[in-house]
């Protein structure tokens, strides 16, 4: 129920100040140009609560995924001649323009705050330390081996697995051969790997690579046994060692849970040490639904040295100068990245099952908060980059679609008809419905494991 909570509060979170950032940047730009702005809203539908300031609405409500900025405009309504200059409509180009771009720009400067307050309280994450990789691989066919360290990908240093993925998916997209310069057993080198005929798609990438992070030997000691649970019930305490599953040796963890997963309500034995001595269990596994499989469940934890982690854990902190052109450099990172991607799925090249709907970016944010303050800025960056990409894309209704509008008007002389706008009204209506679709569709297949 805890995480069920904590997952609700940072996604509603994350969409009202990301929503509120954008359509800050609308209603400031509006003000400051001359237009009156009727209301400002975050959420749609019903008003939850409301006030009145300097002639201006401000509510909270219902549905809290997305928000709006009204300005008076006599396409929506009656204007009184008093106050035709301050309607949206009679502004100049360049006005509206500014107006409209404002709410995208806007998303890319947070961005940037949030990389930069990342950048300066230091980051953490997994070295990028690899595991081996599979023979039929591309990293193997180069050369690459576990223990390997990378350091930099075609000379851009790295300091984490998630920096390395992100530039992994980067030089894909842009066609390029990896120059991995790595570390091991003390001595630098450089590795090449060629990316000849290899799809961008996320997952089929990283699958061809055969890149994963290094998983260090735990040994399988209990370290904890959940009441009524199937290790219960056969009398397994905390400080057992496993030492043989059905007869088979085991000397780490990670394989015992892959034995016990594939035998779910299964009659099986095990090998245990206490205190010195050796004895067999006999023990029926519970099981539990995972999407649409039914795995094994023994019902205990296992006791980690933290030790282990603390090797493997890297840190990466900037002086607050240092940061700047850093927290820039990521912003436009992710932003062609998003682009790219977006791309790659329009031609086919990518996996549509890319796109997250609200219940995995509610997942992602839980995830995100639980793990600490830090990555959750960090998730709120990367969304804010997506969110102004996605209203930058020239798709009517979007403020992509308008600004299209005003650059075909800058040719010609003159706005396009009402009709024309209309009819590319309904088309982006029509194309934002199909994506929603897209994103819900994977939320579904995903929740129930049929991805």
């Amino acid at each position: 129920m805890f995480d069920l909570l904590q997952t609700i509060l940072a996604f509603i979170g994350a969409i009202a100040l990301l929503v509120a950032v954008h359509e800050y940047g609308h209603f400031w730009t509006a003000r400051r140009l001359g237009v009156r702005v009727l209301r400002f809203s975050i959420g749609f539908g019903p008003k939850l609560w409301g006030k009145v300031h300097n002639g201006t609405e401000y509510w909270i409500s219902a549905i809290p995924l997305g928000g709006y900025v009204k300005m008076l405009d006599e396409r929506e309504g009656p204007v009184p001649a008093s106050q035709r200059d301050l309607a949206f409509n009679t502004q100049a180009l360049w006005k509206r323009s500014l107006i409209v771009a404002a709410g995208p720009a806007v998303n890319f400067l947070l961005a940037m705050l949030l990389y930069w307050m990342v950048l300066v309280a230091g980051t953490e994450g997994l070295r990028p330390l690899l595991s081996q990789p599979p023979a039929d691989s591309l990293a193997y066919s180069a050369g690459l081996r576990a223990g390997d360290e990378v350091l930099s990908v075609n000379d851009r240093p790295i300091a984490t697995w998630q920096e390395l993925r992100i530039h992994l998916l980067k030089d894909a997209l842009d066609g390029e051969s990896l120059a991995l310069t790595i570390l091991r057993e003390s001595v630098q080198q450089t590795v090449r790997v060629p990316l000849d005929d290899v799809s961008a798609d996320p997952e089929r990438l990283f699958n061809a690579l055969g890149l994963q992070p290094f998983r260090p030997r735990i040994p399988p000691l209990i370290g904890e046994v959940v009441p009524g649970e199937a290790a219960d019930r056969a009398g397994l305490q905390v400080g057992d060692l496993i030492r043989a599953f059905n007869g088979q040796e085991i000397d780490d963890w990670s394989a015992l849970v892959q034995l016990i997963a594939a035998n779910p309500d299964t009659d099986v034995k095990m090998r245990i040490q206490r205190r010195g001595g050796e004895f067999l269990v006999n023990l029926r596994l519970g099981s539990i639904e995972s999407g649409a499989v039914r795995r094994g469940r023994l019902g205990a934890g296992v006791d980690v040295d933290p030790q282990i982690w603390q090797d493997l854990r890297a840190e990466y902190r900037l002086s607050p100068l240092a940061a700047v052109p850093e927290a820039i450099r990521r912003t436009w990172d992710m932003s062609w990245l998003t682009l790219r991607m977006l791309g790659e799925m329009l031609v086919g090249e990518v996996s549509w099952k890319n796109v997250s709907g609200p219940l995995q970016i509610a997942t992602y944010a839980g995830q995100s908060a639980s793990i600490g303050f830090e990555v959750y800025l960090s998730f709120l960056a990367l969304v804010s980059v997506s969110l102004g990409v996605l209203n930058l894309l020239p798709v009517p209704i979007l403020d992509g679609g308008h600004l299209l509008y005003y650059a075909i008007e800058g040719v010609r002389g003159k706005p396009l008809s009402e009709e024309m706008q209309a009819m590319g009204l309904r088309i982006g209506m029509a194309l934002l419905l199909m994506l929603m679709v897209v994103a819900m569709y994977n939320d579904i297949t995903l929740l129930f494991g049929r991805g």
